[in-house]
Protein backbone atom coordinates (compact mmCIF):
# COMPACT_ATOMS: atom_id res chain seq x y z
CA UNK A 1 0.00 0.00 0.00
CA UNK A 2 1.02 3.22 -0.87
CA UNK A 3 1.83 5.68 2.49
CA UNK A 4 2.68 9.22 1.60
CA UNK A 5 3.49 11.46 5.01
CA UNK A 6 3.49 14.99 4.57
CA UNK A 7 4.56 17.28 7.60
CA UNK A 8 6.18 21.04 7.83
CA UNK A 9 3.26 22.70 7.39
CA UNK A 10 1.44 25.61 9.90
CA UNK A 11 0.72 29.08 10.18
CA UNK A 12 2.97 32.00 8.87
CA UNK A 13 3.10 35.40 8.36
CA UNK A 14 2.87 36.66 4.32
CA UNK A 15 6.63 36.86 3.47
CA UNK A 16 7.56 33.91 5.65
CA UNK A 17 8.73 30.24 4.49
CA UNK A 18 8.21 26.86 5.23
CA UNK A 19 9.50 23.25 4.25
CA UNK A 20 7.30 20.87 3.85
CA UNK A 21 8.71 17.21 3.54
CA UNK A 22 6.93 14.41 2.50
CA UNK A 23 7.98 10.54 3.36
CA UNK A 24 6.79 7.71 0.52
CA UNK A 25 6.92 4.45 0.58
CA UNK A 26 5.00 1.58 -0.85
CA UNK A 27 3.83 2.75 -4.22
CA UNK A 28 4.76 1.08 -7.41
CA UNK A 29 7.91 1.30 -8.96
CA UNK A 30 6.93 2.27 -12.22
CA UNK A 31 6.27 5.80 -11.24
CA UNK A 32 8.13 8.65 -12.34
CA UNK A 33 7.44 11.24 -10.70
CA UNK A 34 6.63 12.72 -6.81
CA UNK A 35 5.66 16.22 -6.28
CA UNK A 36 3.22 18.53 -4.73
CA UNK A 37 -0.08 19.96 -5.11
CA UNK A 38 -2.58 21.97 -3.10
CA UNK A 39 -6.55 22.83 -2.57
CA UNK A 40 -7.95 24.92 -0.10
CA UNK A 41 -11.90 24.78 0.67
CA UNK A 42 -14.22 25.11 -2.22
CA UNK A 43 -11.23 25.75 -5.00
CA UNK A 44 -9.95 23.42 -7.75
CA UNK A 45 -6.88 21.36 -6.76
CA UNK A 46 -3.52 23.28 -7.98
CA UNK A 47 -0.57 21.63 -9.51
CA UNK A 48 2.83 23.03 -7.34
CA UNK A 49 5.48 21.42 -7.84
CA UNK A 50 6.74 17.95 -9.59
CA UNK A 51 10.21 16.53 -9.60
CA UNK A 52 11.21 13.75 -11.96
CA UNK A 53 12.46 10.32 -10.44
CA UNK A 54 14.52 9.51 -13.28
CA UNK A 55 16.51 12.30 -14.35
CA UNK A 56 15.56 14.83 -11.40
CA UNK A 57 14.28 17.73 -13.68
CA UNK A 58 11.58 20.13 -11.66
CA UNK A 59 8.42 21.53 -12.62
CA UNK A 60 6.47 24.38 -11.01
CA UNK A 61 2.91 25.53 -11.71
CA UNK A 62 2.55 28.88 -12.15
CA UNK A 63 1.56 30.06 -8.79
CA UNK A 64 4.66 28.64 -7.47
CA UNK A 65 7.42 29.79 -9.93
CA UNK A 66 9.91 31.45 -8.23
CA UNK A 67 8.58 31.27 -4.97
CA UNK A 68 9.38 27.44 -4.31
CA UNK A 69 12.01 25.03 -4.78
CA UNK A 70 11.67 21.06 -5.01
CA UNK A 71 14.40 18.50 -4.10
CA UNK A 72 14.67 14.70 -3.21
CA UNK A 73 16.74 12.65 -1.19
CA UNK A 74 16.66 9.42 -3.49
CA UNK A 75 17.89 7.18 -0.66
CA UNK A 76 15.67 8.52 1.72
CA UNK A 77 12.68 8.61 -0.90
CA UNK A 78 11.61 12.23 0.81
CA UNK A 79 10.53 14.81 -1.27
CA UNK A 80 10.83 18.37 0.11
CA UNK A 81 9.28 21.87 -1.17
CA UNK A 82 10.88 24.96 0.25
CA UNK A 83 8.43 27.66 -0.34
CA UNK A 84 9.17 31.21 0.29
CA UNK A 85 7.55 34.77 0.53
CA UNK A 86 3.68 33.08 0.79
CA UNK A 87 1.15 34.54 0.52
CA UNK A 88 -2.51 34.74 1.54
CA UNK A 89 -3.46 32.29 -1.48
CA UNK A 90 -1.14 30.24 -0.84
CA UNK A 91 -3.29 28.95 1.99
CA UNK A 92 -4.02 25.47 1.87
CA UNK A 93 -3.78 21.73 2.22
CA UNK A 94 -0.43 20.69 0.50
CA UNK A 95 -0.41 17.07 -0.67
CA UNK A 96 2.52 15.29 -1.89
CA UNK A 97 1.85 11.93 -3.88
CA UNK A 98 3.33 10.09 -7.43
CA UNK A 99 2.35 10.12 -11.05
CA UNK A 100 3.74 8.75 -14.34
CA UNK A 101 5.19 11.29 -15.20
CA UNK A 102 5.81 15.33 -14.39
CA UNK A 103 5.52 16.87 -18.14
CA UNK A 104 2.34 14.88 -19.03
CA UNK A 105 0.36 13.34 -16.52
CA UNK A 106 -2.35 15.70 -15.30
CA UNK A 107 -3.65 13.32 -12.53
CA UNK A 108 -1.51 12.01 -9.06
CA UNK A 109 -2.28 8.40 -8.74
CA UNK A 110 -1.31 8.15 -5.06
CA UNK A 111 -1.26 10.90 -2.22
CA UNK A 112 -1.43 10.91 1.19
CA UNK A 113 -3.19 12.80 4.21
CA UNK A 114 -1.86 16.66 3.29
CA UNK A 115 -0.04 19.06 6.07
CA UNK A 116 -2.18 22.73 6.06
CA UNK A 117 -0.18 25.67 5.05
CA UNK A 118 -2.11 29.09 6.26
CA UNK A 119 -0.47 32.32 5.55
CA UNK A 120 -2.08 35.13 7.55
CA UNK A 121 -1.50 37.89 10.08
Amino acid sequence: QAQFVESGGGLVQPGGSLRLSCAASGYPSDYYAIGWFRQAPGKAREEVSCISTGDGSTYYGNSAKGRATISRDAAKNTVYLQMNNLKPEDTAVYYCGVRWDCAYSIEYNYWGQGTQVTVST
